[in-house]
């Protein structure tokens, strides 16, 4: 495991910021865009950080997954297709990465956020509770393992904004309401973070330490932000799906030229 020595500062940058992420993901997803730059602000290495993330985001996604399921919000049959998609396509995505240099990463990433942004912006609507959701078919099953997969390689590949993409192809590919798009999500992405924890676990790349406070905090985070999502339905996820959407560009666009 990775020796750091937890200060009180680490933990006053940490915990706020990783309760913020927390509901921020569990309504419209894209709290990693929060959580990690956290982590990195408490001076943890990159890998470190993103294991320690994983660690405290997945029981965040835990909770969150607790509370759609408890008022009935998920799509059980096409969460687990798109899971079981999931679990192979974040494999795929990590290696793939790793063969890349940071600077073809970035630049792939800063081609294809705008097309998705683009694509949520003229489609805005479709994240909404007035559509009829598509019904159980062999096409529909294809489409949830083919969506696990796709975006399970984009969790390996970036990472950030996971959440949000699935709610915007779920909403806008099978037609599912905005709240049941949600929930759907959080048991995607509890899958992809969970088998990308493992993999950091048996590494030693978890800092255990500053992960079990956090983790804390992103259970009360994931908790209170799927009670406001359940609540307030799709006005509030349409509107932080696009706020997320937004900065996952401009996080991505600064990364680029900073590097340049």
């Amino acid at each position: 495991m990775t020796q750091m020595t937890v200060t009180p500062q680490m933990l006053l940058i940490v915990c706020p910021l990783v309760f913020l992420a927390a509901v921020v993901d569990s309504i419209g997803g894209g709290g990693g865009l929060i959580s990690l730059p956290a982590y990195y602000l408490a001076g943890l290495p990159p890998v470190t950080a993103a294991g320690t993330n994983k660690m405290s985001a997945s029981f965040g996604t835990f909770i969150a997954c607790g509370m759609y399921a408890k008022n009935r919000r998920i799509g059980w049959q096409c969460a687990l297709l798109c899971a079981a998609g999931a679990l192979p396509g974040a494999w795929c995505g990590a290696h793939v990465m790793q063969s890349m240099s940071d600077n073809a990463v970035r630049l792939s990433i800063l081609i294809g956020i705008p097309i998705m942004a683009a694509v949520m912006f003229l489609k805005r609507g479709s994240i909404s509770s007035g559509r009829e959701e598509m019904p159980d078919s062999g096409k529909r099953r294809a489409l949830c393992l083919c969506i696990g997969l796709g975006m399970g390689f984009y969790d390996g590949f970036f990472g950030p904004g996971t959440g949000t993409l699935l709610v915007m192809l779920f909403s806008e590919l099978l037609r599912m309401e905005a709240v049941k798009a949600s929930g759907t999500a959080k048991i995607v992405n509890l899958a992809s973070n969970v088998s990308a924890l493992a993999a950091l676990l048996g590494s030693g790349n978890v800092l255990i330490a500053l992960a079990i406070p956090a983790m804390a905090c992103s259970a009360a985070g994931g908790y209170t932000g799927s009670k406001l999502a359940i609540r307030k339905g799709a006005r509030v996820i349409r509107m932080v799906t696009m706020l997320v959407i937004v900065l996952l560009l401009v996080k991505v666009a600064y990364d680029y030229i900073l590097v340049r």
